[in-house]
């Protein structure tokens, strides 16, 4: 079937005027109604009018290349454009919309190597919960205006998926894309190299972020086990513990010493509390305040022993 598109603007020769507006216009999106169909141009110069001849195509996610939905999307919108000159003016529209990396990040250790032009890549993690995951979101830049198309179209499609679903990513998409036939021997290897080093880099984040995930979770059992100790934890321990969290405590100690004093039973314990609500109280005071806190619990042990004091006194 054919869709009419007709312009307003007739001093213009239709070429151009298509020309301007897929410079202006997001390819991917311009034809993502015509979903799975390969797009051909027809121009009528009698009248002006450009048609969009389109046939049923295969998408790239019947190719096993296993791209991310994002990624997908562009290859199927690149690949049916049969006009190389739209796929490269495509490329230079993207190439205005990376998301642009800071003089920081331009560091030899994002450059990627093997590229015509000078390239530099750098990316970031971020939890998702949905995922259950990290994600890497990408930044980057190039000096050569068809290199950064193809780094933003690797950015745009990479960026919002863990570094497993990025190491899946089989190169072989830029031929799907059909963008690998109309690039020189040189800015292929360089685009392959870009990838190379994103997946690379997405490994690397990813599990950065992991292991500094897993220390602050260590950090923090580490901190609950200082905070809160026993060796044992009965029912009479527990009630002592909860009773006391009324004085938001900086630090609490409770041991269940009763095996140390013959008896087996929650009888006997030591007690360190320490919390800024002691400062303006005497140690007596300080007991009596734990004490009266402690209220029905105390009948129901033989002794506790109290040590009260402020965070500074520690």
């Amino acid at each position: 079937f054919f869709i009419l598109y007709e312009f307003s603007i007739m001093k213009f020769h239709p070429l151009v005027v298509l020309s301007v507006t897929f410079l202006a216009t997001d390819i991917s999106a311009f034809i993502r109604p015509l979903s799975n169909h390969k797009v051909s141009l027809a121009v009528s110069d009698k009248k002006g009018r450009v048609f969009l001849s389109t046939e049923q195509a295969t998408s790239s996610s019947d190719n096993g290349l296993q791209l991310p939905p994002e990624l997908q999307k562009i290859t199927d919108a690149f690949a049916m454009v049969d006009d190389d000159s739209l796929r490269h003016k495509q490329l230079l529209y993207m190439a205005n919309q990376m998301p642009k990396i800071t003089k920081d990040q331009m560091i030899p250790e994002n450059k990627v190597p093997g590229c015509l032009s000078t390239v530099y890549v750098d990316g970031s993690a971020q939890w998702c919960d949905e995922r259950d995951n990290y994600i890497i979101n990408y930044v980057g830049e190039s000096d050569g205006l068809l290199t950064k198309g193809l780094a933003a179209l690797l950015i745009r499609g990479l960026s919002g998926n863990t570094a497993e679903e990025i190491q899946a990513v089989n190169p072989e998409f830029i031929q799907a894309a059909k963008i690998g036939q109309s690039l020189t021997p040189g800015r292929n290897n360089g685009f392959l190299n870009m990838l190379a080093v994103m997946k690379k880099k997405a490994l690397e984040i990813s599990n950065q972020a992991k292991s500094n995930q897993s220390d602050e979770s260590s950090s923090s059992d580490d901190k609950n086990s200082n905070d809160v100790t026993s060796a044992t934890e009965g029912p009479i321990y527990k009630s002592i513990i909860d009773a006391l969290q009324v004085l938001k405590p900086d630090k609490l100690d409770l041991v269940d010493t009763s095996d140390q004093n013959g008896d087996g039973v929650e009888s006997h314990f030591q007690l360190e509390v320490f919390a800024s609500v002691f400062e303006d109280l005497g140690m007596d005071k300080r007991q009596k305040l734990v004490y009266m806190l402690l209220g029905e619990i105390v009948p129901n042990i033989e002794d506790i022993k109290i040590t009260a004091l402020t965070k500074e006194e520690s």
